[in-house]
């Protein structure tokens, strides 16, 4: 009988892990079970959740109850092969019965097989942008709500001629009159072509897909069709199923950037809601993000350190799925590269919206001073030496400062 494993951070006022357990093994699936008759019970006996493990945690400063991270085993025949359906067995009325978190599901290979995963990946967005052997460099329009698409295709010239690899659109720019999305998608596609022909870079411009969920699918269909060479998400707005819909739409052949606005409400309590690895982490990548953005543990939307290194862990680590870029953001200068390259890999996205539009000398010069301050990290030079010879990057380090990786 397969079964999916649910990892539970929880709390017990009355101090009874095991009993907790039961209940919860118990309540999510066949209800009860010793008042059953032999017959009834045989009956539903796949249906049966048990209780796999019980690990009694400290508790925390408090005075009485237990505390403890409990696993449970659902077995699959108890829900269709949906995340919707997932969710809502292992967590849905739980979610409301005090303190629990939930920490981790585990996949049976049979369940697996039925989500998608990424359709590029990694190795994919590679192939798309020719890089290689470094990390990705990707950068965020600002300021272009209300501006026309001229406006637009300026700025995205700026970023991509100082050698930024994404773009991407902000995920607050919607729908609208100045620049309406496939006019975006078209403009987009002209100048990354412009940009490849005078410079042979090629890159990504990452169209920011809205409007009513019943919509999105034709718009991201309509988006492929016109060029489109990345498409960004608002997922949590939305909901995983939705994502998972694009992912395995086969008229949709582009990748999928998933962003974080809203996953702040799921996943910021200490006791309540999910972890960042298994929201931001393992189900974007089950239902086919390509990208996972997440806040860093240094900029302006600092996230523990520990939590976003666990979200780049279930981005890379050894599965059925393609691998996907993690994407640590918000507050990001060329000073931090060192630090971004030593917590997160080759593997990753060095993201900036400040820290290239901010820069003295605009986003070209942004642009540089970040893959300057790449360079310098991948040839194990400290920023400060690599700046003697790139103006972009003394300037960079100049006004926002810089930190090297502990040795």
């Amino acid at each position: 009988m397969d079964e999916l494993i649910a990892s539970y951070l929880v709390y017990d006022e009355k101090g009874n892990l095991e009993k907790k357990a039961e209940s919860i093994a118990l309540g999510l699936t066949v209800g009860s079970w010793t008042d059953l008759h032999a017959l009834e019970q045989e009956q539903l006996r796949k249906h049966k959740g048990r209780v796999v493990s019980i690990k009694e945690l400290d508790p925390a400063g408090r005075a009485a109850g237990k505390r403890g991270i409990l696993k449970i085993a659902y077995p699959t025949a108890n829900f269709s092969s949906d995340i919707p359906a997932i969710l809502t067995t292992v967590f849905g009325k739980l979610s409301l019965d005090g303190e629990v978190k939930l920490l981790d599901l585990s996949f049976p290979d049979t369940l697996k097989k039925t989500f998608p995963g990424a359709k590029f990946g990694i190795q994919g967005i590679r192939e798309l942008t020719g890089v290689y052997d470094r990390p990705l460099l990707m950068s965020i329009f600002k300021g272009v709500i209300g501006r026309d698409l001229d406006y637009l295709k300026d700025q995205l010239k700026e970023q991509l001629l100082g050698g930024v690899n994404i773009v991407k659109d902000d995920e607050i720019l919607f729908e609208n009159e100045s620049a309406p999305f496939e006019e975006r998608v078209t403009a987009g596609k002209e100048v990354l072509k412009e940009i490849y022909e005078q410079s042979g870079s090629r890159a990504l411009y990452a169209v920011n897909l809205t409007g009513r969920t019943s919509e999105l699918k034709d718009k991201a269909r309509k988006a492929a069709d016109l060029g489109a060479s990345a498409l960004l998400f608002n997922v949590f707005a939305y909901g995983l199923d939705v994502l998972q819909e694009l992912a395995e739409d086969p008229q949709i052949q582009v990748p999928l950037m998933a962003h974080p606005a809203v996953s702040g409400a799921f996943t910021s309590s200490e006791t309540y809601g999910f972890s960042h690895s298994l929201l931001l982490g393992k189900l974007l990548r089950y239902a086919g993000a390509d990208f996972s953005l997440f806040p860093s543990p240094y900029g302006s939307v600092a996230l523990e350190k520990e939590k976003a290194l666990g979200i780049s862990r279930a981005c890379h680590e050894n599965d059925s799925f393609k691998t996907i870029l993690p994407v640590p953001s918000a507050g990001i200068h060329p000073g931090l590269v060192p630090l971004l390259y030593q917590d997160f890999g080759i593997d990753s996205v060095i993201n900036a919206g400040g820290g290239v539009h901010g820069h003295p000398q605009g986003a070209q010069g942004g642009g540089r001073a970040f893959t300057a301050a790449i360079d310098a990290v991948l040839q194990g030079i400290p920023l400060s030496e690599q700046a003697q010879s790139h103006e972009d990057l003394s300037q960079a380090l100049n006004l926002w400062g810089y930190a090297e990786a502990a040795k």
